[in-house]
């Protein structure tokens, strides 16, 4: 496939990472530097231009592209990159927009904008945040086949009941499968016999009951969640956040320090409490009981103000911290200082466009361990190796191993075993590892 990316900030380099493998990947970008930068460091074409402009898009032959991605960081320059395209080409054109209003409008009209598929960084990045604040202990979480499959990642710690036991007396539950156990930096495929360690990292897949039950098991301290979650910032984040966990039922508190946004807010949520206050004030922090809190959400204007505001939380007795974090590469650190979790929002968007890369037309995936390994949903075909032999013997085709974690047929839950037959229309949802993920993907 012929893909043109028109901006190379962070979503658009990750994106050309992802498929510069597997696609003839064309970047258009308007500083020098940066397009000399990617074509040292990518295996793509980095061209320097305006991708708003025909000329520039006719000197990367935009009419011979299969999908061209508007990933700049304004959005109406991305809604005119999509709308100039497809008055040049019949590409498949993705945006990616931060104003929600856009996103309205589009769904109201898909051929609005000249757009195909239009992404929200905001909504995205939320949802994410939400996923991870329902399920206790999860430092990531995804859900596939409409809801009836999850993914979760579980960080094993001394003290939790499974550190010590093999997989095999761990996994007490029917509509459960370990896909993959993280340790120092390795990712491993588990047998019944593989030990769980202290430090290890956990991927499961299964029913969300069973996920939520496992949760319990791999840190029973953390109950499911029925407590107070404060967050700290009316973003457009912290307000979507907000919104999402009333819609669920859960009453959440949020600190902002603008008088008239914190006004707005208000108005907004009305089942929210909305404190007009600094949230980095300890005194205010501890009068408030934050530290009573299940969940703190620190979703402010800067990755430092979020470190801040994460560890006074902590500090005054937090339970659980997750945080917004704006530069991918700070990632790491917010965890190597004890935030439990942390949501880079232009990850989230970027693993949501890449979906629509994949050459077996994945209908979901889940980019886990910063896109080393993928969770992929698919429906199988006819021709599909997979079909009419027992999983064992099926997967042996694949040019990779790969973990069948979930099977969802005509709406109804199936257990992966090595004896399950697959069947024409099934939809799997299975973890391989980036480098194969395309391949896979292809042959199913």
């Amino acid at each position: 496939m012929r893909v043109i990316i028109v901006g190379a900030g962070q979503v658009g380099e990750s994106i050309a990472a992802d498929l510069s493998d597997a696609h003839d990947v064309v970047i258009v970008e308007q500083d020098p530097d940066r397009v000399e930068e990617l074509n040292y460091s990518l295996d793509v074409l980095a061209v320097e231009g305006d991708g708003t402009n025909v000329t520039t898009l006719d000197e990367v032959d935009v009419a011979d592209a299969d999908m061209v991605i508007a990933s700049t960081d304004d959005d109406e320059t991305n809604i005119v990159i999509c709308s100039t395209v497809k008055a040049v080409s019949d590409a498949f054109t993705i945006a990616r927009v931060k104003n929600t209003e856009y996103l309205r409008t589009w769904r109201r009209s898909t051929t609005a904008f000249g757009i195909d598929f239009m992404v929200c960084t905001y909504l995205l990045a939320a949802e994410s945040i939400v996923r991870v604040v329902g399920l206790p202990a999860a430092r990531d979480a995804d859900t596939f086949a409409d809801g009836r499959v999850e993914m979760a990642e579980f960080d094993v710690d001394s003290g939790s009941p499974v550190a010590g036991q093999t997989v095999a007396e761990a996994d007490t539950y029917d509509s459960l499968t370990f896909a993959a156990v993280v340790r120092d930096e390795e990712m491993l495929i588990p047998t019944g016999g593989t030990d769980i360690r202290a430090g290890d990292r956990l991927v499961v897949i299964g029913t969300p009951r069973s996920v939520r039950s496992f949760a319990g098991d791999v840190a029973p301290e953390e109950d499911a969640l029925s407590g107070d979650v404060v967050i700290i910032g009316g973003s457009e984040i912290g307000y979507h956040v907000a919104r999402m966990l009333s819609d669920r039922g859960i009453s959440a508190r949020l600190i902002e320090q603008d008088t008239e946004r914190a006004r707005w807010l208000a108005e907004k949520l009305p089942d929210t409490m909305v404190m007009e206050t600094d949230a980095t004030d300890i005194e205010f922090l501890e009068r408030e009981h934050v530290g009573d809190a299940e969940v703190v959400v620190a979703a402010l204007d800067s990755d430092e103000k979020n470190l801040l505001a994460s560890l006074l939380a902590q500090r005054v007795g937090a339970e659980r911290s997750v945080a917004v974090i704006d530069q991918a590469d700070y990632v790491d650190l917010f965890e190597a200082v004890g935030i439990d979790v942390g949501i880079n929002p232009r990850e989230v968007v970027a693993e949501e466009i890449t979906r629509f890369t994949r050459d077996g037309g994945a209908e979901n995936i889940a980019l886990i361990e910063n896109g080393r390994a993928e969770v992929l949903e698919i429906e199988i075909t006819s021709d599909s190796p997979l079909v009419g032999e027992p999983i064992r013997e099926s997967v042996q085709s694949l040019p990779a191993d790969v973990v069948i974690g979930a099977i969802t047929r005509q709406g109804e839950y199936v257990v992966p075993r090595g004896e399950t037959v697959i069947e024409s229309g099934d939809h799997v949802v299975l973890f391989v590892d980036s480098e194969h993920a395309d391949d896979v993907s292809s042959r199913l």
